[in-house]
């Protein structure tokens, strides 16, 4: 927990009269418990436009959990904080342990997704990204994609369960006070919109992302310093410190579209002065009656459905498959249109492409991201900086500070779409923590056609 912030935990303790019958004594017991769940269900907010369904619970929810991720204590975790609480709140669960690298990918792709309320996903973020992945390869991928996902972190990274609890505007936490935290919102189901970014490699292959792209110094970083993971979050301050003492520099061209064309951020400063929208936008669900004595309910919200833009494929067997659209980007090949912002060659230390609020669990990167703000939030870093100014830039950022230092050669652009050049000939490329192939990468945003489990 950072310096300065000192949080309490208060108990509340209950007694009812006791009288001898212990079966009657357990009725009265279960009366309290259905009472306290109902109230906390109660507490769900309530935005003005907004109106909320109800499905029917008990919520069948599969849970994946990576045994290996962060310190390789995700089952003690588990065990020790998560299932407790999933029985206390009546929620039903299959656990699946993965076992190998694209496991839960597979697993996603092959399920019978009728059979299931909600994934959620017990790991660092990378076992996210191949769930994320495996719904959109399904053929099915535009039902596949509206099933709820929670994550509980269990990483070392953990950004998107730093992000959620951020969103829920409740005081900062880490650690296993972040996990207590996103367990809660996990039983009280409250379901919103999250925006997907496609993302189009060299090969022309193309990912789905829920997080970031970076190249340059963060992506080195997030790297390298896996040989640190044994330590916990702290391996990214350890890698931060290692990468400074070498800083490198790399050559590319960077290009965008910004959210508002007429808008020109000036350098190290935000061009968001508006509140964050709701992140309970335009979620689409099963609306199932439940019961007068119904005891809990898995909410979600009910708005005008995006619309989503798709295009077809012929693929090499004759079927025709339909594919979400990218209509802002043209071919890697193509240049960018003219309505694009092009930043001329630069040498770059840093690229950094977000749409959550944080980056690690100790990193805000965006204090005031949404989940379903419909937007990519495109930093970078240029040539000539000092290591002590990046070191403070980086530091700045555990309190989202970071673009209050006035720093010169950080720029902020809120942009729909990017394209970036690498013209340095080596270097590493991550979408979502994950290595990809180096070369030319262009990405898109496509608002709210997620579905998460937030607060």
């Amino acid at each position: 927990m950072s310096a300065g912030v000192a949080r309490q935990r208060v108990e509340q303790c209950f007694r009812v009269a006791l009288v001898q019958d212990p079966i009657a004594n357990l009725q009265e017991a279960e009366r309290w418990a259905r009472a306290i769940r109902d109230a906390s269900a109660l507490q769900a907010p309530r935005r003005v436009g907004v109106m909320y369904a109800e499905v029917r619970r008990p919520c069948r929810v599969m849970i994946l959990v990576n045994p290996n991720s962060g310190r390789c204590q995700t089952m003690q975790l588990f065990t020790g904080h998560v299932q407790g609480m999933l029985t206390e709140a009546s929620v039903p669960y299959t656990l699946v342990i993965t076992e190998a690298k694209n496991h839960a990918r597979d697993v996603v792709k092959k399920a019978d997704l009728t059979q299931w309320d909600a994934l959620v996903i017990m790991s660092g973020d990378g076992l996210l990204f191949e769930v994320i992945n495996g719904l959109m390869e399904r053929e099915d991928w535009e039902q596949a994609i509206q099933t709820p996902i929670g994550i509980l972190p269990g990483g070392s990274g953990n950004a998107l369960a730093a992000s959620v609890h951020h969103y829920s505007q409740a005081p900062p936490a880490w650690n296993e006070e972040l996990l207590l935290s996103c367990g809660f919102m996990l039983c009280k189901g409250l379901v919103g919109a999250m925006d997907l970014v496609s993302v189009h490699l060299p090969s022309r292959k193309r990912l789905f992302s829920f997080l970031s792209i970076a190249w340059g110094f963060v992506a080195d970083v997030d790297i390298e310093s896996e040989k640190y993971r044994h330590v916990g979050g702290i391996r990214f301050l350890m890698g931060t410190l290692v990468r400074l003492a070498t800083l490198r520099v790399y050559q590319g061209r960077l290009a965008f579209l910004p959210v508002d064309e007429t808008s020109n951020v000036p350098k190290g400063k935000s061009n968001s002065t508006s509140p964050p929208p709701s992140m309970c936008s335009s979620l689409p669900c099963r609306h199932i009656p439940s019961s007068p004595n119904q005891n809990s309910v898995l909410r979600c919200s009910s708005r005008n459905q995006n619309t989503i833009s798709k295009s077809t494929e012929t693929q090499s067997d004759g079927q025709t498959k339909v594919l979400l659209s990218d209509s802002l980007l043209p071919s890697l090949d193509q240049p960018v249109p003219e309505s694009w912002t092009v930043v001329k060659d630069e040498d770059f230390v840093l690229v950094l492409a977000i749409y959550q609020s944080h980056l690690a669990e100790d990193l805000l990167a965006v204090p005031g991201a949404m989940v379903d703000d419909g937007a990519i939030h495109l930093f970078y870093v240029t040539a000539g900086i000092s290591r002590p100014a990046l070191l403070r830039l980086f530091l700045a950022m555990e309190k989202g500070a970071h673009l209050d230092c006035g720093c010169p050669y950080l720029v902020y652009e809120k942009v729909k779409a990017f394209r970036l050049e690498p013209l340095s000939p080596q270097g590493v490329i991550t979408v979502d923590g994950e290595t990809v192939e180096y070369g030319p990468v262009q990405a898109q945003v496509h608002p709210g056609i997620a579905r998460l489990i937030c607060g």
